[in-house]
């Protein structure tokens, strides 16, 4: 009995010593290979800058909605008013994630604090967050974190790292400029603002950048990484002030989540990340060649809700921009901007809608494809796959030829199918030396995208 109790408790402490030791190390690859597979993200930026929506003062505030602060020179005081207006009680982590889910997308990057150093989520580091600042008084990330799991969404935290314009000792933007100012005394601000790195209130210089550091930021990554379960994506922005030391500590902290991937914002060009950011514009060809890249953009003209910003993209704009990004072998990530309540603009509902429409049947000419190795064609644009030793090619026609004419340049390969993929109907093709073509039907199978699906034998 006392040898079997022995060899117990060995295989009981050889067990937990087992279970301690950390898991292999994934490749980039590996942790990578769900993101270029998804193609199609939503950003979602949210805070504090929701309540005044544009508008300080009476004036409406040039520029996008989340920078109010820094375009109005408000001082920290007044700012942290706001915070007491904002009480999303419409929230809706559920509603949120199955939106992004029927529009297509297979992951969300929420801002759990933005420039203006607000905490969506139960921060120890700073009081300056929605459970001790605003009368809602719920982290907001933890019923986002579970919708995402419940759906099967991944998540992704944006978080401003160095730029902090509440907690003292934060980074500011170093070139401020001054439209949308509404204090009187400007010129008392202009000549602070010079002397103090892009800061506009005493109030925010306190404390040094290191000691924002390691009492806030630090702390805060911390504190995303390890309470909200598996984190896919963690999207740092604007690395104004950064040093490598100061990079060190945060990137140390990726290693509580050991399958993250992250950007390339935290602080160039030393720490690289994983993938790069054109932001509100797509590549030209060639441009990322080699690269994993994403798209963000905007549905209107503003990150973060203002009242007033009625510049929405159509959404056949929205649908041929993600086609076009997934030809060039890259990821959209589209940005909602919702209202302090918590509820999201109706003109943006309606168009994930309409563009979740669209994906449902022909998702298959985004996710887990490649871009083509063709040139962009003046009717449309390409995606690829590999299947089995054959390619296959996905032709989204923007513009329906009216004779029912298409040509493909660029291909010798032997066609083995050719057929809607909307509907399975066959298309008649033949070949003329490297240039492949097709006999369409009269009337396009979608008015903003329709897709014909080829395959060819052998690799293009």
């Amino acid at each position: 009995m006392k040898r079997f109790i022995c060899l117990l408790s060995a295989s009981c402490i050889l067990a937990g010593t087992t279970m301690a030791q950390p898991a292999t190390a994934l490749t980039k690859d590996q942790r990578m290979e769900w993101w270029r597979e998804a193609r199609f993200g939503m950003f979602i930026h949210w805070g504090v800058y929701a309540v005044p929506a544009g508008t300080y003062k009476g004036q409406k505030i040039n520029r996008i909605g989340e920078w109010i602060m820094n375009r109005g020179k408000i001082p920290v005081a007044e700012y942290q008013q706001f915070a007491r207006e904002f009480n999303p009680v419409k929230y809706d982590a559920d509603a949120w994630v199955k939106l992004a889910k029927e529009a297509g997308m297979k992951y969300i990057v929420i801002t759990a604090k933005h420039h203006d150093g607000f905490a969506l989520f139960d921060s120890k580091a700073s009081k300056w967050d929605i459970v001790d600042a605003s009368p809602y008084g719920k982290d907001l990330l933890k019923p986002l974190a579970e919708a995402c799991r419940k759906y099967g969404v991944k998540l992704g935290f944006y978080y401003s790292h160095a730029q902090d314009w509440n907690n003292p000792g934060g980074a500011a933007a170093r070139k401020v400029a001054s439209e949308g100012w509404t204090n009187p005394d400007s010129a008392r601000i202009d000549a602070y603002t010079a002397a103090h790195k892009g800061h506009w209130d005493p109030a925010q210089t306190t404390k040094t950048m290191a000691q924002y550091m390691d009492e806030v930021a630090v702390p805060q990554v911390k504190e995303l990484l390890s309470n909200y379960g598996d984190v896919a994506v963690l999207w740092w922005d604007t690395p104004t002030d950064m040093t490598d030391e100061f990079a060190t500590k945060l990137n140390e902290q990726l290693k509580l989540q050991p399958h993250i991937i992250t950007n390339d914002r935290l602080k160039r060009p030393n720490f690289a990340g994983d993938y790069t950011t054109p932001e509100q514009r797509i590549p030209k060809v060639g441009e990322m060649d080699g690269k994993d890249w994403e798209t963000c953009m905007t549905m209107n003209g503003s990150w973060g809700y203002k009242s007033y910003d009625s510049a929405w993209k159509p959404t056949a704009t929205l649908i041929q921009n993600l086609i076009d990004i997934a030809s060039k072998g890259g990821n959209y990530l589209l940005n909602i901007g919702p209202k302090a309540d918590g509820s999201i603009p109706a003109e943006s509902i309606e168009r994930l809608q309409q563009v979740g429409a669209w994906m449902k049947v022909y998702g298959e000419a985004i996710y887990e494809t490649k871009g083509s190795p063709l040139q962009p064609q003046t009717w449309g644009r390409i995606t690829k796959k590999e299947n089995n030793g054959n390619t296959i090619l996905y032709l989204s026609v923007f513009e329906w030829p009216a004779n029912g004419k298409l040509e493909v340049t660029g291909i010798k390969n032997k066609i083995v199918s050719a057929k809607l993929l909307s509907n399975g109907n066959a298309v008649k093709t033949n070949s003329t030396g490297d240039v492949l073509n097709l006999t369409l039907p009269a009337s396009p199978t979608d008015k903003i995208a329709s897709v014909i699906k080829v395959e060819l034998k052998g690799n293009l």
